[in-house]
């Protein structure tokens, strides 16, 4: 498993567990103690907390994109894990520097977690929705 696909692993089980105590806990001790028990001596610890420092400041956006491109599913509807890859994803897809990470790439990762992660139907809603978003903000190119 690459360094990053695990950085992101432990960013899902982190913001699942602030969501689950309804946002409570403070987010940064959370990472702080997840990266510790489930990533001790990673490459790049930098990128997770530039991830999650990108997420805290960009996350009621991303909550209203995530709304706008599922409208069926109000947010409290959608399941606890996939609404937290989903954020992961769009903050990639939208705001992270391009050039670490490319929009196939953020897509990618964000199905690849869902596959190890999501319920029987995580993958194709995590991939339309973000395939949704894609298209919206970049036009229709490839």
């Amino acid at each position: 498993m690459s360094t990053r696909h695990l950085v992101r692993s432990v960013l899902l089980q982190t913001l699942y567990e602030w969501d689950f105590y309804d946002r409570k806990k403070d987010l940064t001790e959370i990472l702080e103690r997840n990266l510790n028990e489930f990533a001790p001596g990673i490459d790049e610890p930098e990128f997770a907390w530039r991830i999650l420092k990108g997420l805290a400041e960009h996350l009621s956006e991303i909550d209203a994109i995530l709304e706008k491109a599922a409208p069926e599913w109000p947010l409290k509807k959608i399941a606890m894990i996939d609404r937290n890859i989903l954020r992961i994803g769009l903050y990639e897809l939208l705001y992270a520097d391009p050039n670490e990470v490319p929009v196939k790439v953020a897509i990618n990762e964000a199905v690849e977690i869902a596959k190890n992660y999501g319920g029987p139907n995580s993958v194709k809603f995590i991939n339309g929705v973000l395939g949704t978003v894609y298209r919206q903000t970049h036009g229709k190119q490839k």
